[in-house]
């Protein structure tokens, strides 16, 4: 009789086991991590005209916060680094990208000036039948302008009638300010020592105070700092800091037409948007050019901004007895009378038959910090460089981030007047005042607006983090991306690797019915092969082309380190 084999039982797997093991998911998420690639690529499809081909490739979501994508936040805060040294200290005026206008335009335009006549006088003969006949040709040529490529609004055959005009005299509180004629195709700055330095200059904007700030210790350095909440929360302007930081778009607008003035060419800069401790948005300014701190202080000074909007003091109605839809009249009624309130145009009209109106608000810079002057290529600029660009992964919320109750309940507070302050002409808070915005229908919500101003994680300040004039480096963010990609190609060209040309491929997103669509996991990791495949190019390229350290023997290719991921490769994936 044998004995019986006596053998080892598997181990037994648990359902806490099962759930701790990774999933395709994961997997994807980790290699893209690793490799610097996008984890929440879009589907697309590229179809090939040629070979009559469709595959289906995964693009980056672009996302320009590190939390949501660190890859893509990543590649988006470089480019914006590259644009930024790119314009700064440039010595030559960027290329006009402007075309001539051809024979084909002229001739269609002319026609719709022509027929622009024709139409206003069958309006005034009575004769309607001619006159929509010619509306409808009208409208025709306004597509063949548009294919032809003429861009910019078409005048429309009935104009709205134009609001009165609000007088521009300067208000008796501010300085008077030098003025020049611009001269429109200069944007750099002067050279000293016969061309051999052209500094720029870097700059800081902010708003006034609202009310003095408590101070702490900086536990690193030691110094009292400001931890951004006020001393006494009952007499700080909450009011006024959230009606400036919802227009500092305008009043940055006319600092820079009033600079440009001031010097007489055409100022070009770069700004980022940063919230300070207290919540108030700054602005720090890249200039093209030398400015003297002088002539900056008293642009400052003598910058203001009017906002002709009804006033908006005091709300007609509160939370529990908002404005409501009337289907029949097709407005916002009264919740008592049933009366209809005022809509947004007839607002106007009753602010432009009064002369002696102030305006909503006016609102004005404060102090400032002193102009820094940059030469080009210097350790300075690169200072600036990454000092203007360190919280462009980070969103608003993240950069207030704060673990002190009283600067937490500071920006509750804030938010809560941001709630009860309009941000736009759409806006739905505009209902709270007894204005019915414009543009409102039966699905706007009485008081409430989705706008970014009313939103918790940005307090008031706008979306976009980067500002830049239209002729800073004569580049936008795509072209720079594009450059990158043809140097790239350009290196891996002159050791024999031609990459195919893809331009011809017609990509459109995938639709909820393609079933042929792969997973996303699975796009990710191709992403990642496609950039191990590109590091491995490049590498071998630049191996190429470099020369060994000097010696008498031969150096193997082997005992050189292989590079990591250039910025130049990271950004062309």
């Amino acid at each position: 009789m044998t004995a019986p084999i006596i053998g080892i039982a598997p181990a037994r797997e648990t359902a806490a086991d099962r759930r701790a093991m990774p999933d395709i998911s994961d997997i994807a998420e980790s290699a893209a991590e690793k490799e610097g690639v996008c984890a929440r690529v879009v589907p697309m499809r590229a179809f090939d005209p040629i070979t009559s081909r469709t595959s289906y490739v995964g693009a980056p979501c672009k996302s320009t916060n590190a939390t949501t994508c660190p890859a893509c936040a990543k590649a988006n805060r470089y480019l914006r680094m590259t644009q930024l040294r790119d314009g700064w200290c440039t010595e030559h005026e960027p290329a006009d990208t402007t075309t001539e206008p051809t024979q084909d335009q002229r001739d269609v335009l002319a026609a719709r000036a022509e027929l622009f006549n024709e139409y206003h006088d069958a309006r005034g003969d009575g004769d309607d039948e001619l006159a929509d006949a010619i509306k409808a040709l009208v409208a025709d040529l306004d597509i063949e302008l548009r294919e032809l490529g003429v861009r910019g609004q078409l005048p429309p055959l009935d104009p709205k009638p134009r609001r009165k005009a609000k007088s521009t005299r300067r208000r008796d509180d501010v300085p008077d300010l030098p003025r020049r004629k611009v001269n429109k195709a200069l944007t750099v700055g002067t050279a000293y020592a016969d061309g051999k330095y052209r500094p720029s200059t870097f700059f800081t904007l902010t708003l006034p105070s609202y009310g003095h700030i408590n101070k702490v210790r900086d536990p690193k350095t030691g110094k009292m700092v400001s931890d951004g909440s006020p001393r006494d929360p009952e007499s700080y302007d909450y009011t006024r800091q959230a009606r400036d930081t919802i227009h500092l778009a305008k009043l940055f607008d006319r600092w820079m037409q009033n600079l440009r003035r001031a010097v007489g060419w055409n100022v070009q800069y770069w700004a980022s948007v940063e919230p300070q401790r207290r919540g108030a948005p700054h602005l720090h300014i890249a200039i093209r050019g030398s400015i003297s701190s002088q002539l900056l202080y008293q642009v400052t000074a003598a910058t203001y901004v009017n906002v002709w909007w009804p006033h908006f003091d005091q709300p007609v109605y509160g939370s529990d007895n908002m404005p409501v839809w009337d289907y029949t009249a097709g407005t916002f009624t009264d919740p008592r009378t049933r009366k209809p309130l005022t809509y947004w145009d007839d607002a106007l009209e009753t602010m432009d038959s009064v002369d002696d109106l102030e305006p909503a608000h006016t609102l004005k810079f404060g102090g400032q910090s002193k102009a820094v002057q940059v030469l080009g290529g210097s350790d300075k600029m690169d200072i600036k460089v990454r000092y203007l660009t360190k919280y462009l992964t980070k969103s608003i919320g993240e950069v207030l981030e704060t673990d002190s109750t009283r600067v937490a309940v500071h920006y509750d507070r804030l938010h809560a007047e941001l709630q009860h302050t309009p941000c736009s002409p759409r806006c739905g808070v505009w209902l709270r005042y007894g204005i019915v915005p414009k543009g409102a229908s039966e699905k706007t919500q009485p008081g409430k607006c989705k706008g970014n101003a009313h939103r918790r994680d940005s307090l008031g300040l706008p979306g976009r983090r980067c500002l830049n004039s239209g002729k800073w480096s004569g580049k936008t963010i795509p072209d720079h991306k594009a450059d990158r990609l043809d140097f790239v190609r350009s290196e891996l060209a002159r050791v024999g690797i031609v990459k195919p040309d893809t331009s011809h491929l017609r990509i459109t997103p995938v639709g909820p019915t393609d079933k042929d669509a792969p997973p996303r996991s699975h796009l990710v990791m191709a992403l990642v092969a496609a950039r191990i495949n590109q590091r491995a190019e490049y590498t071998n390229a630049r191996l190429e082309m470099t020369e060994g350290p000097p010696g008498d023997g031969d150096v193997s290719r082997e005992t050189v380190v292989p590079q990591q991921s250039s910025f130049v490769q990271q950004s062309a994936a």
